[in-house]
């Protein structure tokens, strides 16, 4: 039996087929995303990889298919078994999407006014900790995101999606903006993250980086659906037009090396 049918499925997409008026952003798109990995998603602008993301989360309606989370077709269960469900999910927007209006605190509190009932100062130490676990300092709770840098802003955003002890995280474009330094940080942060607290992370990127230091699978999408899905190895060796010039463009071979390419192919 090979690893694949071993492993647990947290999320199953099947068929899916996504559209705005006449244009079809998914036309019948399969994925599994397994528990315990990091699944880096890729495809090129405009493909519909945010989409995709805002589709499972039940933020885009489909127009048919098939999605599956923790084993419940989200179609087909009450609206209580719903909210239990997005309990068990974080997500972190493009470019934080935290609310203007409220401190770094308060941001962090918004999913737990949403679905705990907690005292304020059971959820002042519960968004402190959040904070902290993100590497912020404690005083950029009261800060509000105008007086946040750009990497201080990810993070915040971060700290919110792991409001509830998430067991699956979304990332949208986690390193987008950032300087490399800030990148990289960035990236050891979710490895840290996802082996301290077992997170399955579901993350949209663009960025090579990312995929070469902290995915443990890829999955390709282009024309409406995933091309391709697997290790570093596995999409290095695809010969599809787009994933040959994407991994074996100019900035692949300089993050890597033509050997290193060569081998990983191997």
């Amino acid at each position: 039996m090979s690893e694949a049918l071993d492993r647990e499925v947290i999320i199953r997409v099947r068929d899916l087929v996504v559209g705005f008026g006449d244009k079809l952003v998914m036309k019948g798109l399969d994925l599994d995303v397994y528990k315990g990995e990091v699944l880096g998603f890729v495809g090129g602008s405009g493909t519909g990889k945010s989409v995709l993301t805002r589709t499972i989360l039940g933020l885009v309606r489909k127009r048919s298919g098939r999605i599956e989370m923790f084993g419940s077709d989200i179609d087909r269960i009450s609206v209580k078994a719903r909210a239990l469900i997005e309990r068990r999910i974080g997500v972190m927007f493009q470019q934080g999407a935290l609310f203007s209006g409220l401190t770094v605190k308060q941001n962090v509190q918004v999913p737990m006014r949403e679905h705990l009932t907690l005292s304020p100062r059971l959820m002042d130490e519960l968004a402190l900790l959040k904070i902290e676990l993100v590497g912020l300092p404690r005083d950029a709770a009261e800060k509000y995101p105008s007086e946040l840098s750009g990497g201080m802003i990810k993070r915040a955003a971060l700290a919110r999606a792991l409001a509830l002890d998430p067991e699956l995280v979304f990332l949208d474009e986690p390193t987008s903006g950032l300087d490399p330094i800030g990148a990289a940080e960035f990236d050891d942060l979710i490895a840290t993250l996802q082996k301290t607290l077992g997170l399955t992370v579901f993350m949209v990127t663009h960025d090579l980086d990312s995929l070469y230091a902290i995915c443990d699978r890829i999955a390709a999408l282009a024309d409406g659906k995933v091309i391709a899905a697997g290790p570093l190895p596995t999409m290095l060796a695809s010969p599809h037009p787009w994933l040959r010039a994407y991994f074996h463009g100019k900035r692949a071979r300089q993050l890597l090396g033509d050997a290193t390419l060569a081998e990983a192919v191997r």
